[in-house]
């Protein structure tokens, strides 16, 4: 009989499904008894702290094998991974630009693509990195360094159609400067005019099923 377990912040499919054994999150996911989940949340990776997410029976597989010959089994699954656009203002982005990667007590060191991409597979237990960002600007003829941090929380954003995860992608996106977690009201309403403004939308500072689909498109998720 599945268990139900209740989402708390910070967790996404891919965690809830490892730590209950399963290799392939799609098992969990795909489950009939979350039906609901999926056509609430469409994502298996933006759930909202209190989804109910129900865990099926974890069975076990037998493979029958010879026993005087060595044998390799391969776990299946869907790897995670860590997938950053990096842009400077007006949507420039951070092209081919070196990074550190601190997660887990390692340190990486991945690079932007030509688009300003980072992806990197991480794991399905990591809760907190910080990507240190290593770009240059040019000043009277000569680079000059320019390193800032980028702290990162996994799993953290909360669904488009909830207020907290409006702001958090507004946020994201460098439309909403102010910190802490009750919003400013005036803020949050200047934030999502210039949003629209800049995306040929309705401008009424309201953050409708429009202004939400286009700042999910434009945010990634």
């Amino acid at each position: 009989m599945p268990v139900q377990h209740k989402v708390v912040q910070g967790e996404h499919i891919s965690g809830i499904a490892k730590q209950y054994g399963f290799a392939d999150y799609k098992t969990v996911w795909q489950h009939p008894d979350n039906a609901r989940l999926r056509q609430l949340r469409k994502t298996p990776d933006v759930l909202l702290p209190g989804d109910i997410v129900a865990i099926p029976d974890l069975g076990a597989k037998i493979e029958s094998k010879p026993v005087d010959k060595r044998h390799v089994f391969r776990v299946s699954g869907t790897p995670l991974k860590l997938r950053l656009i990096l842009q400077r203002s007006y949507g420039q982005p951070l092209k081919d630009t070196p990074c550190d990667l601190s997660m887990d007590n390692t340190w990486v060191e991945p690079e932007t693509d030509s688009d300003g991409k980072l992806e990197y597979p991480i794991s399905k237990n990591l809760k907190d990195a910080l990507l240190t960002v290593k770009d240059t600007v040019r000043i009277k003829g000569s680079k000059v360094p320019v390193w800032f941090d980028v702290p990162i929380r996994i799993g953290h954003i909360d669904p488009i159609d909830k207020p907290s995860g409006q702001i958090a992608r507004l946020a994201n996106l460098g439309y909403y400067r102010l910190e802490g977690e009750d919003p400013d009201p005036a803020e949050f309403r200047s934030a999502v005019e210039e949003f629209q403004c800049e995306h040929d939308l309705t401008v009424d500072g309201d953050c409708g099923p429009a202004t939400q689909a286009k700042l999910k498109q434009v945010h990634g998720c």
